[in-house]
């Protein structure tokens, strides 16, 4: 079985924004006028393909990126004629920072993103964060500054913001015909046409040379500054264009697609997606613009065996190479397993080797994925991205490959959780379907966390913020019949030291017959940052936020106890020694000490490693740390002075403010998650409801002393 299109007609693209910049109605527009839905699906009305879950059609939000496959045939071409249709396998991402671990995957197995704006807010906190994902991950963009139907509605003001807050390199390709009430189009600044949308819900695209007389000095302008950001990027098109020679339309084209690949331009489209406006063109731009996979350079990954970096070309001869980006769990056909496919193919029924987990499986089947609706396939190819059905040990991140090449590819890294709750099932047997829930959905989603707390034995879940917990406890009880009583919000603290000490522990226990006997010296010190491609000694042993040295020398302690002493550290660290929080960010080189030769056991090292450790860190400067967000705040001007020194009663530390439509101002600061539970309602009641604010995790910071000692006193 063959591939039905060539592999250069494939775009592998996303589509991501801040929330309520339009995204899911973008996404909805391509899935109409590709051909996809018949119907038209509205956020407002629930009636969407992408947002498919009942959480996100009640609350009018993306939750889950949804995988969905079309067709897609350029403005003006013949629709029946296969060889000019594109493939898109596009995944529409949530917007809210909550879900950010949906983004953060998603980009890592595209290849281009359709990065959408609100017209009237211009760049918003999560655009910042979804730009840098983007750029950590070195994907092509194209920009959408969408709603410019609504009142307050300014392309050039939020043109200006990508190229203050994001990046120098965008460059207007369009600009509207008219914004707010009377925008009716756009001027298409390479060709010179006006595109305009009549009736039938946007299908029918009038191009025209009609430009209407007060925007022609700005097309001029603003196309000649176009051109020359295009022929910049090569140096013989450069100089001709110099000396009053303008390159031809198919050969500017040309040159903005390698600009665009090479993440040097990032071209900028205008419209309004609710009112049908705007979005073919933007179709048209991922095809003339954005990559497709064998534009791209050569996955690259490690040989297990050999240690070696290793490529993977995207071609269908070259060995079978995927990454698992996505669990979901399917009450029809159990887990689906996301896979990205760089090289190779894969047959349903065949086995692949998971290289992470050392370990084959079957494939079951593979689905190709419409939204909440499958199409079985026989065969998946390179570039493409499907579904598994029936793989039990994969989970996200994992590298499955053929066993005869093997290869690992680099792990997607999520954030820390920063909020958790205790959860306590309300019945018997709750509490047995409740295990089952927390498992498939810690599966699905690695930034949710469950721990027991040893001295309570009560269940802690943890999450990105009170939203993303309120959903999964929502989905608890809907998906999997499980009622619960959930307790108040609480941050998740951190500990760490600042500076380094070192301990001694001698664990000698003598009872009648065989006693025990353990003795590790170690040092500890703040973990330093690892330089990029630096190569991680053989004795070292390395994670996120700890690391282990093993100097032993001359087995004074045998090689078989090396393994407990790490791991009853590791448990100290996670019982914490300031307040009982998990600690991180910490080195420990263990470095001598003496075993016995019949009363040594794992279990006299584990302990001794685990109070060494603990005697150590409470020498070592042990403080608490919080997490601190960064937070925006829109509000009205008037109420600037009142929310500003609220904001700093709350420890924030403002950090700057610009004005933002008409009587508009935002506010962007650094407050500790602590004090912001429920701010919400205390902004609207400040501002007579007129207030917004978004926030998300920033980094950690030292707790002062008298509000740690407020923690410690709470935690008993």
């Amino acid at each position: 079985m063959n591939r039905d299109y060539p592999l250069e007609q494939v775009r592998n693209f996303g589509i991501i924004a801040h929330i309520d910049a339009g995204k899911t109605t973008t996404s909805e527009r391509v899935l109409f006028y590709t051909g996809m839905s018949h119907k038209i699906g509205e956020v407002h009305d629930g009636g969407t393909v992408t947002d498919w879950m009942e959480q996100e059609r009640e609350r009018g939000i993306t939750i889950t990126s949804a995988a969905i496959t079309c067709f897609w045939t350029k403005i003006g071409e013949d629709t029946t004629d296969t060889k000019k249709k594109t493939r898109f396998n596009i995944i529409d991402t949530p917007g809210h920072i909550d879900f950010t671990a949906e983004v953060q995957r998603s980009m890592r197995v595209l290849d281009g993103a359709v990065v959408v704006f609100d017209g009237v807010a211009g760049v918003e906190p999560q655009s910042e964060t979804n730009w840098r994902y983007a750029d950590d991950a070195n994907v092509p963009r194209i920009c959408f500054i969408n709603k410019l139907d609504r009142t307050g509605a300014s392309f050039e003001r939020s043109y200006q913001s990508i190229l203050n807050r994001l990046s120098k390199k965008a460059i207007r390709m369009q600009i509207p015909i008219g914004e707010e009430d009377a925008h009716e189009g756009a001027i298409d600044l390479l060709t010179r046409k006006a595109y305009r949308y009549t009736g039938n819900m946007g299908i029918e695209v009038q191009v025209t040379d009609d430009i209407p007389e007060n925007l022609k000095a700005d097309i001029e302008a603003y196309r000649s500054d176009l051109i020359e950001r295009i022929v910049e990027n090569d140096d013989a098109m450069m100089n001709a264009y110099l000396e009053g020679n303008e390159p031809s339309l198919p050969e500017l084209k040309a040159l903005l697609r390698k600009a665009v690949i090479a993440n040097k331009v990032f071209p900028v489209y205008c419209g309004s997606a609710l009112k049908n406006k705007g979005v073919q063109p933007v179709l048209d731009a991922v095809v003339d613009y954005l990559p497709s996979p064998i534009d791209l350079d050569a996955v690259k990954g490690t040989n297990p065996k050999t240690e070696e970096v290793e490529e993977r070309k995207p071609s269908d001869e070259e060995p079978f190479c995927a990454l698992a980006f996505k669990i979901q769990t399917d009450p029809f056909v159990g887990a689906l397993t996301f896979f990205r496919v760089y090289s190779g193919t894969l047959e349903a029924g065949s086995y692949v080797y998971n290289t992470t987990t050392n370990t084959k499986e079957r494939v079951g089947r593979i689905v190709r994925l419409q939204a909440d609706k499958r199409e079985e396939v026989k065969k998946v190819f390179a570039g493409e991205i499907a579904a598994a059905v029936g793989l039990k040990d994969t989970k996200t991140s994992h590298t499955l490959c053929d066993e005869k090449a093997p290869i690992v590819l680099e792990q997607i890294h999520f954030p820390e959780p920063v909020v958790s709750v205790r959860i306590e099932p309300k019945t018997k047997a709750d509490q047995e379907r409740l295990g089952t829930a927390l498992h498939k959905l810690a599966d699905e989603d690695p930034t949710f966390r469950v721990a027991s707390d040893e001295e309570t034995n009560e269940t802690i879940i943890s999450g990105m913020g009170e939203l993303h917990l309120d959903i999964l406890v929502d989905r608890m009880k809907r998906e999997f019949n499980v009622d619960a009583n959930i307790g108040r919000p609480q941050v998740a603290y951190r500990e760490t030291i600042q500076r380094a000490s070192e301990a001694e522990c001698k664990y000698i226990k003598q009872t009648g017959g065989r006693g025990q006997y353990g003795h590790v010296k170690i040092r500890i010190k703040p973990l330093e940052a690892l330089v990029e491609g630096a190569k991680v000694p053989k004795n070292v042993y390395r994670e996120d936020h700890f690391e282990f040295i093993n100097n032993i020398k001359g087995g004074v302690i045998p090689a078989e106890f090396i393994a407990p002493v790490q791991k009853g550290i590791r448990e100290a660290m996670d019982r914490g020694v300031v307040a009982g929080f998990k600690v991180v960010d910490i080195s420990v080189d263990l470095y001598d000490g003496s075993s016995h030769d019949v009363d040594s056991s794992e279990i006299a090292f584990k302990i001794a490693g685990s109070q060494a450790f603990q005697d150590a860190a409470k020498r070592a400067n042990a403080v608490l740390l919080e997490p601190i967000m960064k937070v925006e705040v829109v509000i009205p001007e008037k109420f600037m002075g009142d929310i500003n020194g609220h904001l700093s009663s709350k420890r924030g530390q403002i950090e700057g403010m610009e004005s933002r439509g008409v009587d508009l101002q935002t506010i962007h600061a650094k407050v500790p998650l602590s004090e912001m539970f429920g701010y919400t309602t205390t902004l609207r009641s400040m501002t007579e409801g007129r207030g917004q604010m978004t926030m998300e995790f920033d980094h950690y910071a030292v707790v002062p002393p008298n509000v740690a000692e407020e923690i410690k006193t709470a935690r008993g």
